[in-house]
């Protein structure tokens, strides 16, 4: 196939999404290396994640892009057949979020660096979305989305808590605060068990380098924040009946995860090979499918829009904050850095992926539930 009529078929794409090359909107693209074209039709998402950390290619909004690319079905007419089938071929005959392969997500992504991370989060190093509703800043958005699960969880002074991938103390530090509560965290983040020492001071506070399948205890109340998309399909319900056996029986259980319109066994493969691997996006469907029969579902709120708004606010602080960390990153770094927090912000500003809080209790429990918002 000649190379003009390869450049002419991704042309003829991309118009389905309004997208031009080297058009002078903040959403086109500039390509820099015509090799962009055959290398997208090979290797889809992959190749344009990689062909733009190479400098094949610029935009001056890939949030935007990426927005109209899932909006008009681009992910889906461009995919890499090879990468599909190796995709499937692990998950079905393989556990990718295993037991023995569980710290190596914290070594990939939250072990390269706190001060990329104190550098793009808020002061109280929040790794998940913020709630912005009747708050302007970061910070502010941040502090709502902990007051809000605080207040979902009933928190009362001298309840046991247990944050399943405690990140880097954010809700166990604002509980233990604002709630007078003992709190147990795990992470399989030496980073973060670290970092997390060092901040919470004299508080009631217990941090665990740990996997989540090893826990044998008891506790009034459970929250896992951010943590799911890293359990994987095959564990769904084993994670449900580990917060099952340590749930007390007039406990409550929140889980704050990203979650996807349809049930998936894979994920996107830049986003696997580069950012999350092992990650998986739960459905709804996979949710409610893992915890039935263990743990009655009480309250559902979607929130997803916020996400987009916090990914923005990170890159922002990322950005911004560039040439005080560059020393300890690459220039190829920086450009994958920001295709991972740009084209997030335009995944949810295109509905493609969602963001909810789930509170669950015990099947036996005669809690009355309120939701809060």
């Amino acid at each position: 196939m000649a190379a003009k009529s390869i450049k002419n078929i991704v042309q003829d794409l991309l118009k389905n999404a309004d997208v031009t090359i080297d058009g002078n909107r903040p959403w086109d693209i500039q390509v820099n290396n015509e090799g962009f074209y055959s290398r997208i039709l090979s290797d889809g998402s992959l190749a344009l994640g990689e062909s733009y950390m190479d400098g094949w290619w610029e935009c001056n909004a890939i949030d935007q892009l990426i927005d109209r690319i899932i909006r008009a079905n681009l992910h889906k007419k461009i995919t890499s057949t090879r990468e599909i089938i190796w995709s499937l071929i692990k998950t079905r005959l393989m556990n990718q979020q295993r037991l023995s392969k569980a710290f190596e997500i914290g070594k990939h992504h939250y072990d390269i660096g706190n001060d990329l991370f104190i550098n793009m989060l808020d002061k109280r190093m929040n790794y998940s979305s913020a709630y912005w509703k009747n708050v302007r800043t970061l910070d502010d958005a941040q502090e709502a989305k902990l007051d809000l699960t605080c207040k979902k969880l009933k928190l009362s002074k001298g309840m046991r808590v247990l944050d399943i991938g405690c990140g880097w103390g954010s809700f166990a530090i604002y509980a233990a605060e604002k709630f007078r509560v003992s709190v147990v965290g795990i992470t399989i983040s030496k980073e973060q068990v670290s970092l997390v020492s060092e901040l919470h001071n004299r508080l009631d506070i217990e941090i665990k380098l740990m996997d989540y399948r090893d826990l044998n205890d008891k506790f009034d109340r459970i929250v896992s924040i951010g943590m799911f998309e890293h359990v994987g399909h095959k564990n769904h319900r084993r994670f449900f009946e580990v917060v099952n056996r340590c749930l007390n029986e007039d406990g409550i259980f929140l889980l704050h995860t990203i979650g996807g319109n349809t049930s998936a066994t894979t994920t996107d493969p830049w986003i696997n090979k580069y950012i999350f691997p092992n990650s998986l996006i739960p459905s709804a469907h996979q949710i409610t499918k893992a915890s039935e029969g263990l743990l009655k579902l009480e309250d559902w709120h979607n929130f997803g829009a916020d996400y987009d708004k916090t990914l923005m606010s990170w890159y922002a602080n990322f950005h911004k904050n560039w040439q005080t960390i560059k020393p300890s990153y690459s220039d190829r770094f920086y450009r994958m850095w920001k295709y991972y927090l740009l084209s997030c912000a335009g995944s949810f500003r295109a509905q493609h992926n969602r963001l909810w809080q789930i509170v669950f209790s015990k099947l036996a429990s005669q809690i009355y539930y309120d939701s809060v918002r």
